[in-house]
């Protein structure tokens, strides 16, 4: 998962926070639990100690406190139960102190003393060596008017055995409940984002070629829905204005034909005229130059206006395209010879593909006519046609100046020119690489350039071959 995406994001926040939750939950729970045990302990042991002073201390004066010692023992013998209890006058003498249990948690003559000032029916922790007590003191007042203290405890340790197996469930437990709630999250986040998956994959399929298809709407009734209806209108501003576009340059490529092969006529008509003086001829014919450059630029309009209604595929066949590629080449041939460029063709026969053989011979010429306007004199331009898997790939490859890499993810663009004083004079408008890739796009193929600067270019067309063909590979 990308650490930057909105699912990343959105599954650690869930996880911070349900780990947060889950570990302020845990710990309040085990002070509640430690705070009851305390407590409860501690209140049997409260009970205990006004028990003893009611019963003994209550009946007993300072003559009979033996007796009340052996009575103390007799009733509830605090080592063989692995009990505190410590009977003190206000004096400070200490009239019993139970010996050290049998289980010998704490040793009992390690138990400090309660202030005097401590108040009445107090309670407390002590921590010793060997382990806590939790201890309960009452005030008693015998028979004679004596006042005592009487101190009841116990050993802490069967409420920090229990402390102890609830931290370990805790620190077992936690873990596997976040991973748990985590994974969760993550199949909640994946589901919920699922909407999003699915029109962000439906919005790479949408082009300028089928702008009439729609993303898929959510009906949720809330913000996803509310985008995916959003897009969808998107996407029809979008197909009406295209459409708007396409049609006015296939209105006003098809209007200007007529007028511009009028004019071509009466140019040339006039330019026969010996009668006119030497320069006005020699501007007629830079007039017919610019006329007849605009009259390719306007039948290139009108080729991908064409292209672009779908009228690509009305005259398909299957033919050779290494047949065709070599005729092409030898005709081309005439155009590089002025040059003195060599046009080589390299070619497997049966590279069997289908399609509209008057537009895929425009690719090979469109392609050809680029690598000869952009090799030197001398230079060597190669045409290869050839299988790889069930494909045809057609590669033109030229020893010419080369094309910038900055500039090669822009030479399918319309009107595009790598160097537009450069293209002008050598004829070019920037149309013919558009044309190129919008022919192949209509028969399903891909085109590419690779280019290094001042070694050459190599355009290359990749192309699914026909149905019996691809199966013979």
């Amino acid at each position: 998962m990308n650490a930057r995406s909105l699912s990343f994001g959105l599954v650690a926040w869930y996880a911070g926070v349900l780990t947060a939750v889950f570990v302020l939950l845990g710990l309040l729970t085990f002070f509640v639990l430690r705070h009851y045990l305390e407590a409860n302990l501690l209140d049997i042991q409260t009970r205990r100690a006004r028990q003893i002073a009611g019963t003994l201390v209550a009946h007993t004066g300072r003559s009979s406190e033996p007796a009340m010692r052996a009575e103390v023992e007799n009733l509830y013998s605090p080592e063989i139960n692995d009990r505190f209890i410590r009977i003190t006058r206000a004096d400070g003498a200490v009239v019993y102190a139970s010996g050290a249990p049998r289980n010998e948690r704490f040793d009992p003559s390690r138990v400090p003393a309660l202030a005097a000032d401590a108040p009445q029916g107090s309670s407390r922790k002590v921590a010793l060596a060997a382990g806590s007590v939790l201890i309960a003191a009452v005030a008693a007042t015998g028979a004679d008017g004596t006042r005592y203290r009487v101190e009841v405890g116990t050993s802490a340790a069967p409420v920090e055995g229990t402390l102890a197996q609830v931290l370990i469930m805790l620190a077992v437990g936690l873990p596997v409940a976040v991973a748990v709630a985590v994974a969760g999250g993550f199949i909640l986040v994946r589901r919920a984002l699922e909407p999003v998956e699915r029109m962000a994959l439906k919005a790479e399929e949408i082009t300028q070629h089928n702008l009439s298809e729609r993303l898929p709407v959510v009906r949720s009734g809330d913000e996803l829905e509310r985008l995916s209806v959003s897009l969808n209108h998107m996407i029809s501003r979008l197909e009406d204005a295209l459409r708007g576009s396409k049609q006015f340059v296939a209105d006003a490529s098809h209007e200007l034909r007529t007028p511009l092969t009028v004019m071509r006529g009466e140019l040339e008509s006039l330019a026969q005229d010996k009668q006119l003086a030497r320069a006005t001829r020699e501007a007629l014919g830079s007039v017919l130059e610019e006329v007849g450059r605009l009259a390719e630029i306007v039948e290139s309009l009108f080729a991908l206006s064409r292209l672009d209604a779908g009228e690509a595929g009305g005259q398909w066949q299957r033919f050779d395209l290494a047949e065709l590629a070599a005729t092409t080449a030898e005709q081309m041939s005439l155009l590089a010879t002025d040059k003195n460029i060599r046009v080589d063709c390299d070619s497997t026969p049966g590279v069997t593909v289908r399609g509209d053989r008057a537009r895929l011979k425009q690719v090979i010429v469109n392609l050809l006519d680029n690598a000869i306007k952009y090799t030197p004199n001398g230079g060597h331009v190669t045409l290869r046609v050839r299988r790889e898997g069930a494909h045809a790939l057609l590669d033109v490859t030229d020893d010419g100046i080369g094309i910038p890499a900055e500039a090669l993810p822009h030479v399918f663009k319309r009107f595009y020119r790598v160097d537009g004083s450069r293209s002008r004079e050598q004829g070019g408008a920037g149309l013919g690489l558009s044309i190129v890739r919008s022919i192949c796009t209509a028969h399903g193929a891909e085109v590419e350039v690779l280019s290094t600067p001042g070694r050459g270019s190599t355009f290359r067309v990749r192309q699914p071959l026909a149905g019996e063909a691809a199966e013979r590979t």
